[in-house]
């Protein structure tokens, strides 16, 4: 059959035997696919810095619907994205929009998701180094909305009734966003949404930014992300490059 010729992102890749490499691509009309690009570690001149982390182009694959593991023809790349090796905070942020990808994707077509991890990518590039975590959590939280997993942040999650938009209000993962008081009376779990923490999401889902946040408050959304994925993706292993950024980031600084 034809090669399957795709744009695609590259987005974990691992040495295998003494040439080649193994590379996890994001596609955007076959999703997630695991392909093999022969003699990419022996010498660059076929692949080039096509097999770089976030390199995204037109990727020619040998397709065979029976295997795991396709072969990587080409991948003529038109964004680089060097710059993420340049600062750790880059870096971990786009590791960590990666691997959301790769666990909320399988090997069905996502164009819309596909565009929600270029946009956020690209914003993390174009981000100073003090804004990163800003320009991910922005990417992240486009991301659930394209997946269909908005949290509720203006009625309740629950009885649908109106919050007041100026209000700090429950916020729930189980029952999918922000409560009432007498809602947030019956669930266990919950946690405090301030007005300028509901306003920071609502801009992120739009695909907006909220530069200028405190550490603290930095913190407190990444954990606040971090749990709404798990609750909603069903994440029961350890996701170990948004630990990285999560708490890595703030040790580097």
């Amino acid at each position: 059959m034809p090669p399957l010729v795709t744009e695609a992102i590259v987005l974990h890749a691992f040495d295998y035997l003494e040439t080649s490499r193994i590379i996890r691509l994001m596609t955007r009309d076959a999703g997630i696919q695991s392909v093999l690009a022969r003699g990419a570690r022996n010498s660059r001149k076929r692949f080039g810095n096509a097999v770089d982390l976030f390199a995204q182009g037109t990727a020619e694959i040998h397709f065979r619907p029976d295997r795991e593991l396709q072969s990587l023809n080409a991948l003529e790349v038109t964004r680089s994205r060097s710059q993420m090796a340049q600062d750790v905070g880059r870096f971990t942020a786009g590791s960590m929009i990666a691997e959301l990808a790769m666990r909320c994707t399988s090997d069905e077509p996502a164009p819309g998701l596909f565009d929600a991890v270029e946009m956020a990518l690209d914003r993390i590039v174009a981000a100073a180094p003090d804004d990163t975590v800003d320009a991910a959590l922005s990417g992240a939280w486009h991301m659930v909305a394209t997946l269909g997993f908005t949290p509720a942040l203006d009625l309740c999650a629950n009885c649908h009734s109106s919050l007041d938009p100026a209000a700090t209000v429950a916020f729930s993962h189980s029952a999918g966003g922000a409560v009432c008081a007498s809602c947030a009376a019956q669930i266990r779990s919950r946690r405090e949404l301030p007005r300028a923490a509901r306003t920071a999401i609502r801009h992120w889902i739009a695909g907006g930014r909220t530069p200028g946040l405190t550490s603290a408050d930095a913190r407190a959304h990444q954990r606040l992300l971090r749990e709404f994925f798990r609750e909603h993706l069903g994440i029961d292993r350890e996701m170990q490059a948004y630990r990285i950024w999560e708490q890595g980031a703030w040790t580097a600084a």
